[in-house]
């Protein structure tokens, strides 16, 4: 496959300076970086106190070089996460027929966007395919270099203008679906995991800010699925007390990939296996978040990770 033009990247910050240098550095490296696009979003304060870390991140990205372009849009006003995303992607894909989504808390590998780039030509005609993922879970099965599942990711992903729509996030739409087909929030919970249902009632609500779980949530109400690799070329870094939405321990598992690869052998898409599907959902269940804390229990370090989680949670 001979890439013609690289696929531009959107990069959402907020307030925090220093997870965001750890990740425009690690992009910097990325061997395609000299030849893509950057549109950099700066979300708005939310109160007084967000105002010298929002100008200090600002400050900072006035700084970055080694793309071959760079545009920030900055936000008077506090859009919130959702909301900066989907304007955000919505903007850049009515220039572009494909896009490479980022946040501020994630380290990619120097071959991250040789990996998205290539992924998103190959499956660019592919209807079955909604989404790219850049991070993976750690699975088994390794036959073929990536995997198909219907529950999508949002730790570094590509998409293309004609699988993304605004109203896809619109929640009247959303309510209205779920009230006019019955038992359709248990078939998703199976489908896609444990957590979904709840997550997506408190989108609906107004309880979380997620338009992740909306984008998963028309993955597989169109039937569509996201392309996983069988290796991790991004490593989140976001799991702290500043973070608006990966709060406290992260459970999920993955293997880094070898940074230097730069040729992948992509497979048509294919129904993905029962074993595959269940084991990938297994990393989103409560028995697993409560093995992983078992876990954790045993080392001084992992001790440490508990009472920090449980005085957030407790308010403290």
């Amino acid at each position: 496959m001979k890439l013609i033009m690289m696929t531009p990247i959107c990069l959402f910050t907020f307030n925090r300076l220093n997870e965001t240098k750890q990740t425009i550095d690690a992009l910097k490296k990325n061997f395609l970086a000299p030849e893509s696009n950057l549109f950099i979003f700066s979300d708005g304060a939310r109160n007084d106190k967000d105002l010298d870390k929002i100008e200090a991140v600002r400050k900072y990205l006035k700084s970055v070089t080694g793309f071959k372009t760079i545009k920030i849009i900055e936000s008077n006003e506090n859009k919130g996460l959702a909301t900066s995303i989907i304007n955000g992607v919505t903007e850049v894909l009515s220039e572009y027929e494909n896009v490479i989504v980022l946040e501020d808390d994630l380290i990619t590998s120097h071959n991250f966007l040789n990996y998205m780039n290539l992924a998103l030509l190959f499956y660019q005609n592919d209807l079955n395919i909604q989404s790219i993922s850049g991070y993976s879970l750690l699975l088994s099965d390794k036959s073929n270099e990536v995997n198909f599942q219907t529950r999508t990711f949002s730790w570094g992903w590509g998409t293309w203008k004609n699988r993304w729509n605004p109203n896809i996030f619109d929640k009247k739409r959303i309510k209205v679906a779920i009230n006019s087909s019955p038992g359709i929030l248990n078939k998703f919970k199976q489908k896609c995991g444990a957590d979904m249902p709840k997550m997506l009632l408190d989108s609906l609500s107004g309880k979380n800010d997620s338009w992740y779980i909306r984008w998963t949530f028309d993955h597989f109400m169109n039937k569509h699925y996201a392309v996983f690799p069988s290796y991790s070329f991004v490593t989140n870094i976001g799991h702290n007390l500043d973070a608006t939405h990966c709060k406290g321990i992260n459970t999920y598992i993955s293997k880094p990939v070898n940074q230097n690869k730069t040729e992948f052998n992509f497979p048509a898409f294919y129904p993905p296996h029962q074993q595959s599907n269940s084991e990938f959902l297994s990393y989103f269940s409560l028995k697993h978040k409560i093995l992983i804390r078992i876990k954790l229990l045993k080392t001084q370090t992992g001790r440490k990770q508990i009472f920090k989680e449980v005085k957030m949670k407790m308010g403290l």
